[in-house]
């Protein structure tokens, strides 16, 4: 089954409202109830051995007691994704058994005399119990970061004004991400990547308000020095390098300790095993063709076809038939009438609805499932670009008719027909940039 798609966001005055590239979800989302937002971590570190207790911010400052004052090392602190409940539940377990048996012992100046020998203790995930509890507290992190995403996904209560122009925007955080990307170039990701999104933006709002560059961090004398710098330098943008943004992305928290860097940098021929290099293991999802009009969805062509025909009355073999349809024109008509039912708008009168489902009433109603509006409506070169970046069925169109006998004629017999260019020609001929070259002599 697909999730519905975004079908109460028709534009009343017609306009397109899609700002980015749709997609069809591969698998239905499930439905879990998310924890409030979270604000600055202020839980405290505990040492294991003595009541000794700082803030998670300062938990250098315990590592280092822990060293000195009890000879304990804990070995890749930076993978540990809940440092708080790690630190607890060793220091429950160093109240049950001695210390000695769950960490290495590492002996220093071992060819010393004895008495300046000294045993150090290394507690890391070599030790099968410290392992299932680095998992463990990753996955429960990781489940709590999707149940937030998730909840500022649906959350229409959002309310912030962008911090470049100061222009009001309410409902979802989608609205001032794009707006910021696309009236300011000022990207920092789209907006399902992004968690914790209200923290994010109080953290880059809180630079610029102490006049701080958000790429470089180099503080100004005046916010018009400071907007001058940023646009002149680029500098409209974060720094990715700069961890403390790490958090605001899912992608930091899907494997244990990696940061998106790591992810990326990963060599996958370190994954490749001699003794198993056959692909009897791998199950692929198959590639399903999704209806113009519902949710349903088909493994084969044949039958979204004859979905769409049966159930909604459309017959798109018809069509191609009727208008002598070119591949580039069903393209463009597929990804038109995509388009127009996404905005909750009639393709055939126009008319504009609250949601999906009344435009597919409108449509058996009025008898417009198999209307079309004049060419010049839908066969423009916007509609080139898919309405859904992995639409399967924009992979079944065809230049060809089947026979009676379901054989496909040749394409040799189909003339291709090349678009019509003159419009593109004469603009360029009118061109501010053509008429500039003609001055100086040069050819366009």
């Amino acid at each position: 089954m697909v999730a519905k798609m975004a079908a109460c966001t028709g534009s009343k005055d017609g306009q397109d409202s899609i700002l980015e590239p749709l997609c069809f979800p591969e698998q239905p989302a499930s439905s879990t109830s998310a924890p409030s937002l979270q604000g600055p971590s202020v839980e405290l570190l505990v040492c294991l051995f003595c009541p000794e207790s700082v803030p998670l911010r300062q938990k250098d400052v315990l590592l280092k007691h822990l060293l000195l004052d009890h000879k304990l090392v804990i070995g890749d602190v930076r993978l540990i994704a809940d440092l708080p409940k790690y630190m607890l539940y060793w220091r429950g377990r160093f109240l049950e058994q001695p210390v000695s048996d769950f960490c290495s012992v590492i002996k220093t100046n071992s060819t010393g005399p004895l008495e300046k020998q000294e045993d150090y203790f290394l507690l890391c995930d070599v030790l099968p119990e410290d392992r299932i509890l680095r998992e463990r507290l990753q996955q429960k992190r990781l489940e709590e970061v999707l149940e937030q995403q998730q909840l500022e996904r649906d959350d229409s209560s959002f309310h912030r004004l962008c911090m470049f122009c100061s222009e009001e925007f309410t409902g979802n955080r989608s609205s001032l991400l794009n707006h910021m990307a696309r009236e300011h170039s000022f990207s920092i990701g789209l907006p399902d990547n992004i968690v914790y999104c209200k923290q994010f933006l109080d953290t880059l709002q809180d630079k610029l308000d102490n006049l701080q560059c958000l790429y470089c961090e180099k503080t100004f004398r005046d916010k018009t020095t400071l907007k001058d710098h940023m646009r002149k330098k680029a500098h409209r943008r974060i720094n990715a390098s700069n961890r403390e943004y790490d958090r605001f992305y899912v992608i930091n928290y899907l494997e244990l300790g990696k940061t998106w860097e790591e992810v990326q940098s990963e060599d996958d021929r370190e994954l490749a095993d001699d003794e198993d290099d056959d692909w009897s293991d791998w199950w692929a999802h198959p590639v399903s063709a999704v209806c113009l009009f519902c949710d349903h969805q088909s493994e084969t062509m044949e039958q979204i076809y004859s979905h769409m025909k049966e159930t909604h009355g459309f017959d798109l073999h018809q069509l191609r038939t009727e208008l002598n349809l070119r591949f580039y024109q069903q393209v463009k008509l597929v990804n038109f009438i995509r388009r127009q039912i996404h905005q909750s708008r009639c393709y055939g009168c126009q008319e504009t609805f609250e949601c999906r489902d009344d435009v597919l009433r409108h449509l058996v109603a009025e008898g417009h499932v198999m209307t079309l509006p004049d060419a010049s409506t839908w066969n423009q070169p916007q509609y080139y670009f898919p309405t859904y970046e992995n639409d399967a069925l924009l992979c079944t169109l065809s230049d060809s008719d089947e026979g009676e006998n379901g054989e496909t004629s040749h394409v040799e017999d189909v003339p291709v027909i090349a678009e019509d260019v003159s419009e593109l020609r004469a603009l360029k001929q009118s061109s501010v940039l053509n008429q500039l070259l003609k001055s100086r002599g040069c050819s366009s």
